[in-house]
């Protein structure tokens, strides 16, 4: 991997070929179109969303085959407004497609390990004060995520920038996978009934939910855990810039991880979930990156 990074790659460098992060994305694109045209009958406005999925991809094919004076940053950040645009497609199609969720097997799992639900466990250690910390810490990861994007290419570092989109692509297009194979939304809707003591915080507490739901929808985003694979890919990526800044990741990740629990978004299942994902994908990214970006 060190070796591909120390590769030429620039403005002055742009070619005519597929980066290691297009293909990716590209077959996540086939991927899902061929779900709309699957349950065309089923999906709402599968002629929308097919027709935006042919246009995000001829979008994509003419700046790499036609590069102009917005190909180079059209190039490196367009993953971020298509992996989110996949995000919120993925609420338009796991209903019509699984017509169930995966929430109570979930909960049993938790249960069959902890003899307990968690995060009515938790419930003992509540307090204001750690309730509108931990929703701070939940309510940053996507701005934590992208803050290494944008330092590595404030800093020109535009080799590890491209392999840094390529691994949290990779990590975000890999658990909507695993939202459509598993579909849940949380223990804070399955077992709301059994909660003791509602979350409360200091000052924001109830903004910031409401934000965030307002901006997720009724999501099925449960498994894997996305907040806790990113943000571990995240501090992984964090290496590229500085030894402190890895440091201050690295006390970052653990909160984030607790937070999906006690603020009651997760089942420990989905945490361990996406940490094996992310580890999985640091150990495999370098050989794959490598595989296709060599083929660009």
């Amino acid at each position: 991997m060190a070796e591909l990074l120390k590769r030429n790659t620039g403005p002055e460098n742009l070619s005519r070929g597929f980066w290691a992060v297009d293909k990716v994305i590209l077959t996540y694109l086939t991927f899902t179109g061929l779900l709309i045209l699957g349950w065309w009958s089923q999906v709402p406005d599968a002629p929308v969303y097919f027709g935006l999925h042919i246009a995000a991809v001829a979008a994509l094919l003419y700046e790499v085959k036609r590069p102009n004076r917005a190909s180079w940053v059209f190039r490196n950040w367009y993953p971020l407004l298509y992996v989110a645009s996949c995000y919120k497609e993925m609420a338009i199609l796991i209903p019509p497609i699984r017509h169930h969720d995966s929430d109570q097997w979930l909960a049993d799992v938790d249960f069959g390990i902890w003899h307990a639900n968690p995060t009515i466990w938790l419930e003992r250690i509540y307090a204001p004060a750690l309730t509108e910390y931990l929703q701070i810490v939940y309510t940053l990861f996507v701005p934590a995520v992208l803050f290494v994007a944008f330092f590595l290419w404030k800093k020109r570092k535009f080799r590890e920038f491209q392999y840094y989109a390529f691994l949290i692509a990779m990590g975000f297009l890999t658990s909507y996978i695993g939202y459509l194979l598993v579909p849940a939304r949380g223990p804070r809707f399955l077992l709301k009934s059994l909660e003791h003591i509602p979350l409360q915080g200091l000052w924001g507490f109830h903004g910031m939910q409401h934000w965030l739901d307002w901006l997720e929808s009724a999501h099925y985003d449960c498994f894997p855990s996305g907040h806790t694979e990113l943000t571990i890919l995240a501090w992984w990526g964090s290496r590229m810039i500085s030894k402190r800044l890895f440091k201050v990741y690295f006390a970052y990740t653990p909160s984030i991880i607790f937070a999906t629990v006690y603020l009651r978004y997760h089942y420990t299942v989905d945490v361990m979930a996406g940490a094996v994902l992310a580890f999985t994908l640091i150990a495999a990214s370098p050989s794959l990156y490598r595989f296709l970006q060599e083929r660009a």
